[in-house]
């Protein structure tokens, strides 16, 4: 009896709360599928291009591989040089906020509290909230709450370039083995297979992981994607005619 009142008093204990919150997500996320989404639709489009023109075989993978090394490069050299340009006004703003902490502490206060109050809480419990959190970490609190500046959403020009370019090979890489694989003649409708299949997973994998809607997220890389693809095959179509 002592064992059953021991059970049922565990079970109406309060468990631990664990949220699973997709923004800490946001950074690496959202480099991953732009290099992924990328890979697959500027090299797909391309080869689609290309393969829709009539060129050989050859011609359309040795335009696969320099897609895909080139779009790599491009996505690393892009990612680096605008997450490096928000990095820098990041410590420019802490270094003003800095300074301002030292030479006018109680205006900086003031401000914090003023930040609190606008968030619902009375001036009282406002100030003593700001001055115990500036106590404890005064540069923290005001790039946090006045900047918007976290750990969460702190530039990172390295990790973006590295990851940007490694999913956009990762990307690209299907429909250039698609091409490799194929004979010519059937070449575009392969590629275009192949690339459609990777950006609907693609599409799944980022909902997914950014807690998005699956088929929202699926139709819309489809969507985008097969625009693309069906704009540059008949580019290549009507110009490899006319050649």
């Amino acid at each position: 009896m002592a064992g059953i009142n021991a059970g049922t008093a565990a079970q109406a204990r309060p468990q631990p709360h664990h949220a699973i919150h997709y923004v800490n997500r946001v950074g690496w996320l959202r480099a991953a599928i732009l290099g992924a989404n990328d890979g697959i639709v500027s090299t797909a489009s391309l080869l689609t291009g290309v393969a829709a023109s009539g060129a050989s075989r050859e011609t359309i993978l040795l335009t696969g591989v320099a897609a895909l090394l080139a779009g790599a490069m491009s996505m690393a050299a892009g990612e680096y040089v605008s997450v490096s340009a928000q990095s820098d006004t990041e410590r420019a703003d802490l270094a003003k906020e800095k300074a301002a902490l030292i030479h006018q502490p109680d205006e900086e206060w003031r401000e914090l509290r003023d930040i609190y109050v606008e968030r619902g809480l009375t001036p009282d419990l406002a100030g003593q909230v700001a001055r115990q959190l500036m106590n404890a970490d005064a540069l923290g609190a005001h790039a946090r709450d006045e900047l918007g500046i976290s750990d969460i959403s702190t530039a990172r020009p390295v990790q973006a370039a590295l990851t940007s370019a490694a999913t956009f090979a990762a990307g690209a890489i299907a429909p250039v083995i698609a091409a490799a694989l194929s004979p010519q003649p059937l070449a575009l409708a392969l590629i275009v297979l192949t690339s459609l299949l990777c950006l609907g997973l693609l599409g799944y994998a980022g909902a997914r992981l950014g807690g998005g809607r699956l088929l929202r997220s699926v139709m819309r890389v489809l969507f985008w994607g097969a625009l693309a693809m069906g704009v540059t095959a008949a580019a290549g179509r009507l110009f490899g005619a006319a050649i």
